[in-house]
């Protein structure tokens, strides 16, 4: 069985816990062949793998949502669209009964320029129509500059080559999510579907705090999002969401309740048995540890300030920053400059970079997470099974995690906290640093907890049988014409070339 696991902006080129969920899975199955498309934003990113890719990993598709060649994509030919497309681009752009299929029709068989069609005849008579219809009270120049940045990315992707496989996992909607369907579309298969975190309401989030855009054009986003949301929801087999709250949010959004199952993470649990522990020396200390990777969505900077905050009530304090700098290096030399400025020394908060976890959290008394947005955090689950309790943000499944779900009875296994709230995240840190006590009867908590419920065999259990049903669809188009090599840069990077 080949399966497709289409990804945005994570595996295998960054750290964290939608890409450590991807590469566990990939080695849940040594005897699938997997295949795996990856949504990036630019070819300054092309095969910067930070995962050595297991054997059965068969190629890798590089689709990027940015290229300095976007104008001279696909050839050079004027592109006049038959009536049928035309009236599938306007359903796009109008967002009314949006015609998909013949969408990807028109990006896999036609050769055009996407340039001219961006500033061609017939998307400027439809984007005018929009604007009529709804957007006059803006002026019409933006608007049409804002359309093409919005579709430019959309169209690479559908322009982009899609493998064949039996299954097309998504690990997200969106772009991922379209590239899924459109897979099933010419190939059959099964389409499932995989969220960590809502990506809808996640694009929003960022929209809405967005200083880029204004008004009504941060709505044009929104809706752009929605739809591609809508897509993958509706065609997928099943819609997979990490906790039940999350499986709310994707009804609200629209997703048919039949097709949507919750699958919590697993992990093996057994790995974070028996950790070494601390050195005497270290004993003296009360070590807090934060497995993250350096960037504004974790706030590190709310946890540096309330760590500071805290040693004035729990001097013997050290905390450990555990994860990659490379990711946002502005913000990262942000945090290291507060920590100076705090006049805080490497002794007190101390930046490892890109660790091995289990060498560290044995060492840990309690760990911390102060993101402003979480799914079902895999640093969390981690923490629980090497028995440390976590302050976390109630965000995603945190609250969740902490305090149990429906039927859970092993009671708290950490502090939950506000989204920067500075003074009380400081209080939790003082409340953990002060009673030991506690610390371990919250740790146990979570060790028996994510024994029970997080166990990455259980996890591995649900996706085989997932994968193991039969796709209703085994037809599928026939094979495209061959690309071109220049072509194939938008859609296809194999492993070994790299």
């Amino acid at each position: 069985m080949r399966v497709c696991i289409v990804s945005e902006g994570c595996y295998p080129y960054s750290s964290g816990g939608v890409s450590s969920w991807i590469h566990s899975m990939i080695q849940a199955f040594p005897d699938l062949e997997f295949v795996l498309v990856n949504i990036v934003s630019s070819r300054e990113q092309r095969g910067k793998f930070k995962y050595e890719l297991p054997g059965h990993v068969m190629e890798v598709y590089e689709v990027y949502l940015q290229d300095d060649d976007w104008s001279r994509w696909r050839g050079s030919s004027r592109l006049k669209l038959r009536e049928e497309e035309w009236r599938a681009l306007r359903s796009l752009m109008l967002n009314e009964n949006v015609e998909w299929d013949t969408l990807f029709e028109i990006f896999r068989s036609r050769r055009f320029s996407l340039d001219r069609l961006l500033m061609g005849e017939d998307f400027l008579r439809i984007a005018v129509e929009v604007y009529q219809k709804r957007y006059s009270q803006i002026m019409f120049s933006d608007f049409m500059w804002t359309l093409r940045s919005m579709y430019i990315p959309l169209f690479l992707v559908m322009g982009t080559e899609i493998p064949q496989a039996d299954v097309y996992h998504c690990v997200a909607t969106g772009y991922a999510g379209v590239i899924g369907c459109m897979g099933v579309h010419f190939y059959g298969g099964r389409l499932l579907l995989s969220e960590h975190g809502i990506y809808t309401r996640e694009r929003e989030e960022e929209l809405i705090r967005a200083t880029w855009l204004d008004g009504l054009y941060k709505n044009i986003w929104i809706e752009q999002f929605k739809k591609m949301s809508t897509l993958a929801y509706h065609r997928a087999d099943v819609v997979v969401s990490l906790y039940p709250q999350a499986r709310e949010l994707q009804l609200e959004l629209g997703c048919p309740k039949e097709k949507t199952l919750v699958i919590p993470n697993g992990i093996s649990v057994e790995r974070f048995g028996g950790l070494p522990g601390k050195s005497g020396e270290e004993a003296e200390k009360v070590y807090v540890g934060a497995a993250l990777r350096v960037t504004p969505i974790k706030d590190v900077k709310t946890m540096i300030r309330a760590f500071a905050d805290a040693r004035a009530s729990a001097p013997g304090l050290k905390l450990w920053l555990m994860g990659s700098m490379r990711e946002d290096p502005g913000y990262a030399e942000e945090c290291v400059e507060l920590v100076r400025e705090l006049g805080l020394t490497e002794a007190d908060v101390e930046f490892t970079g890109e660790i091995n976890v289990l060498e560290y959290l044995g060492r840990m008394d309690f760990t911390i997470l102060t993101s402003i947005s979480e799914g079902q955090p895999i640093a969390m689950l981690e923490s629980f099974a090497a028995g440390k309790p976590v302050i976390a943000t109630d965000v995603g499944n945190c609250r969740g995690l902490i305090y149990g779900e429906e039927g859970d009875e092993f009671g708290e296994a950490g502090i939950l906290v506000h989204v920067m709230d500075q003074k009380e995240i400081s209080d939790a840190i003082v409340e953990l640093a002060l009673h030991p006590g506690k610390r371990k009867t919250m740790g146990e908590r979570g060790r028996r907890r994510v024994s029970a419920r997080h166990r990455v065999e259980d996890m591995r259990h649900a996706y085989e049988e997932l994968y193991g049903q039969p796709a209703e669809n085994t037809g599928g188009a026939e094979e495209p014409p061959a690309v071109r090599e220049e072509e194939a840069a938008y859609g296809r990077d194999r492993r070994q070339a790299e």
